[in-house]
């Protein structure tokens, strides 16, 4: 990419992008891409829990309890943190939207919010959103997920079982022991996923209706997706 076009890109208006999928398919990734391409920032919910749980308030302990039982946190919580996220300057432009929402009820909510700021010249970006789901196979999540370990020294990320490390469970750069997430476990994933099948399908099927859902599949290495992610988004806007 020159770098004029790189300054087009991140001066334009992008507008609201969904990543569906479930845990592990790499939506935090994609999104990160994303994020550095068309200069507009990443909305984690996770992100938004895990701050409120390092603030330690009365919230986040709350959060904290749920999120260690594998199970997913009340819609009006989650809901009030993304609203005032949105709000924000750095989101006037667009913003991509990462584990949001995992919910019809919450995918309804979002349209609600937007069909509001058509009204509201001084609020985030006036579009619909363009919603981009992750295909990824039960048996690979598994794989991506359990078998992930990180450094808590230099903060790199291996997989034992697709990227390990050269001795095992020992990080490459500093010989720090590596560590597994508590949400990586097996007994807390498994339970997340079934909550992805049960719950979050739903959300594809409500903008499958609307005509909005572009599926890819998530299986294939990260730059290829990115890709597609990309000619997506330019489509979208040509």
């Amino acid at each position: 990419m020159t770098q004029e076009t790189s300054r087009d890109l991140g001066s334009r208006d992008l507008g609201p992008v969904v990543l569906l999928g479930p845990p592990g398919a790499g939506k935090g990734t994609q999104a990160k891409r994303i994020m550095e391409r068309y200069q507009v920032p990443q909305i984690s919910t996770g992100d938004l829990l895990r701050q409120n749980i390092a603030q330690g308030t009365e919230v986040g302990c709350a959060v904290k309890a749920v999120m260690d039982r594998g199970q997913l946190v009340s819609d009006d919580l989650v809901c009030e943190m993304v609203r005032v996220r949105l709000a924000q300057p750095d989101c006037k432009r667009g913003y991509v939207l990462d584990g949001f929402p995992r919910t019809a009820a919450q995918a309804g909510w979002l349209d609600a919010l937007l069909d509001d700021q058509l009204f509201d010249n001084s609020r985030a970006t006036r579009a619909w959103p363009i919603v981009i789901r992750l295909d990824v196979d039960y048996n690979q999540l598994l794989l991506r997920i359990t078998g992930r370990r990180s450094c808590p020294t230099c903060g790199r990320i291996y997989n034992v079982h697709l990227q390990p490390p050269a001795v095992d469970e020992v990080c490459d750069i500093d010989g720090t022991k590596l560590m597994t997430r508590n949400d990586d476990r097996f007994e807390v994933i498994q339970p997340r996923i079934q909550a992805y099948q049960e719950q979050t399908r739903p959300v594809a099927d409500y903008y499958q209706r609307t005509g909005r859902l572009v599926s890819i599949d998530g299986d294939r290495p990260m730059d290829i997706v990115t890709e597609d992610i990309f000619r997506i988004l330019e489509d979208h806007h040509a």
